[in-house]
């Protein structure tokens, strides 16, 4: 079992995403992109939308691409955010510095890679 870990107080733990696509999508298509994005979030955050965070994903789509089939083509969609906003957040976490001045905590780097 892993034990919680968590990097500061109440509301010193969000994490915000934004889930971009060139797909045509109506308001509601983006949200259910937004939260199968949030897939993601869990595969890479532990713990992630605790009662300490605001952790959130937002979509944005810019219309150019219509979808071949709204439910399949969605459904797709939504998977291929999930793998892509895992791999950013822990894409993030690797390159990350530690903030220059004395007692922040360090980057995972400076941590574990030295």
């Amino acid at each position: 079992m892993l034990a919680l870990r968590s990097k500061g107080g109440p509301r010193q733990n969000t994490t915000l995403a934004v889930i971009a696509t060139n797909a045509k999508l109506s308001k509601a298509q983006a949200k259910r992109l937004a939260v199968m994005a949030q897939t993601g979030m869990s595969r890479s955050i532990y713990p992630v939308h605790s009662p300490l965070d605001g952790d959130i994903v937002f979509a944005a789509a810019m219309g150019q691409i219509p979808l071949l089939d709204p439910l399949l083509s969605l459904t797709e969609l939504g998977m291929v955010a999930a793998n892509v906003l895992a791999r950013a957040i822990a894409r993030s976490v690797y390159e990350a510095t530690a903030l220059p001045f004395a007692g922040s905590l360090p980057s995972w780097k400076d941590k574990f890679k030295g």
